[in-house]
């Protein structure tokens, strides 16, 4: 059944957080997918599925593919290496308002270092003093996330001599270090999930720039000292075998424990100084109706009506009468 009302579509926040499989092949059921391996089938509802990851060995079919898009959720191909492409659907708005909100307080400078401030804001408990400049927060900022990882350290019993990834040498990195490149994978898949569902742009970032997937590194570094730091090391305290899938399963109980689906859109909100509701005519040049067709850029009116003819009307007698301008 066909979803005829945008307004009815699932909340980002009520999903599951992400699905990761391997050697299987992932086809099409009714309007959902189905995982089939050597166990047998299991149908999955991506209705309410944020992130698919697809691991090695799997094979997934055009139409699986077709209905996850039209569900608005994100699959990921995830290689051994870590090498991992995503591809993106429409995800769950038909609306251009947040993006073109984000891209406004993208490209005025005085606006994108409102967003880098109240972004840095969202990482601490405290205050931080007006009078700060960037570089003394990004300071500030280096200090935290380094205690971060020694408290960790000094929980766990896990040795820490500071991050390292390499990305083609995946094998040559401590455990400690493969377990958070695992774990920040799983927290960019589903920041990014949030990003395209709520209609914002993953390349647009504000504090990382120049990358497709900025926003998503902006986003996701309000969250690792939350979850991905503790559940990487913690992963890494125990056995070595089965590390990554360790840390996968430990993330997945993070992302519930701590209710980040339901903080990730409304904290981006926040930073972009977006009202939780919004409707056209609000104050909110950008807020648009979903329902209706989009309206056409004017230099002089900003937008008008699309999704009809302005055409002169032609009478009867071949005289124009009336009509709007072209």
């Amino acid at each position: 059944m066909r979803i005829q009302d945008l307004h009815d579509l699932p909340k980002f926040r009520d999903g599951w957080s992400y699905l990761y499989v391997e050697h299987c092949r992932i086809d099409q059921e009714a309007r959902a997918i189905a995982i089939h391996d050597a166990s047998g089938k299991v149908p999955v509802p991506c209705a309410n599925l944020a992130l698919l990851m697809l691991g090695p060995g799997v094979s997934i079919t055009h139409a699986a593919i077709s209905v996850l898009a039209d569900h608005g959720c994100l699959v990921a191909w995830c290689g051994e290496s870590g090498v991992r492409f995503y591809a993106v659907g429409m995800g769950e708005t038909r609306s251009a308002s947040n993006f073109l909100h984000q891209a406004r307080m993208w490209a005025d400078p005085a606006l994108r270092m409102y967003v880098v401030r109240r972004m840095y804001q969202l990482r601490f408990p405290e205050q931080l003093d007006p009078a700060l400049d960037l570089r003394q927060i990004r300071g500030m900022e280096g200090i935290r996330v380094r205690e971060t990882y020694a408290e960790a350290s000094r929980e766990t019993g896990v040795p820490w001599s500071g991050r390292s990834y390499r990305r083609d040498e995946w094998g040559s990195s401590d455990p400690v270090n493969r377990a958070l490149s695992t774990a920040n994978s799983c927290l960019y898949g589903i920041c990014h999930a949030a990003i395209v569902s709520a209609g914002f742009s993953p390349a647009l970032g504000f504090i990382h720039t120049g990358k497709m997937l900025s926003f998503v590194y902006d986003v996701a570094d309000l969250y690792k000292t939350e979850v991905t730091i503790p559940a990487a090391f913690c992963a890494a305290a125990e056995d070595k075998e089965g590390l990554e899938r360790r840390v996968r399963l430990s993330c997945r109980d993070m992302f519930v424990s701590t209710r980040l689906l339901e903080r990730i859109i409304p904290d981006i909100q926040k930073a972009l100084a977006i009202p939780a509701r919004r409707k056209a005519g609000e104050g909110d040049v950008f807020a648009s109706d979903a329902a209706l067709p989009g309206s056409l850029w004017d230099p002089e009116e900003g937008a008008v009506e699309g999704g009809r003819a302005y055409a002169p009307v032609v009478d009867e007698t071949g005289g124009e009468d009336g009509g709007a301008d072209p």
